[in-house]
């Protein structure tokens, strides 16, 4: 006669009560612990951990350095590169080039300048890259 194995008898009974004591250990391991809630801190140290935390600072000293990037990127189109581009077109002066009614020289100036910018960044962030700097 076979026996059912889900039937107790005196060893399947001490199996299957070893089988669910194993599991109520795996989901007790695997049940999320409870985080404790951040510790209160002060103005002055929510401050600080902001300062350093999204590195503001950093951002600050880039956002300067980048404006005045900007700035002699500028200077540079407007003053060394357009007068070239002056003697191809005498008597008139770039930015008051225009076709219809677009003015293709301004734009024409702010193209180069936003081109020469991003070179700048590129070359900026390929050292940094080869130099090992995030």
């Amino acid at each position: 006669m076979k026996t059912n194995p889900f039937v107790g008898n005196g060893d399947n009974l001490t199996k299957d009560e070893e089988i669910l004591e194993e599991l109520r250990q795996i989901r007790k391991l695997l049940e999320p612990k409870p985080t404790p809630p951040p510790a209160k801190k002060g103005f002055i140290a929510e401050f600080m951990d902001f300062i350093t935390k999204y590195k503001v600072l950093g951002m600050a000293v880039a956002f300067i350095i980048g404006l005045y990037l900007g700035a002699l990127v500028q200077a540079s189109v407007n003053d060394l590169i357009m007068p070239i581009i002056q003697f191809a077109v005498p008597g008139t002066m770039w930015e008051a080039i225009e076709v219809g009614p677009f003015r293709i020289g301004h734009f024409f100036g702010a193209l180069i300048t936003f081109l020469i910018v991003a070179l700048v960044i590129f070359i900026i962030v390929k050292m940094a890259k080869r130099w090992g700097l995030e």
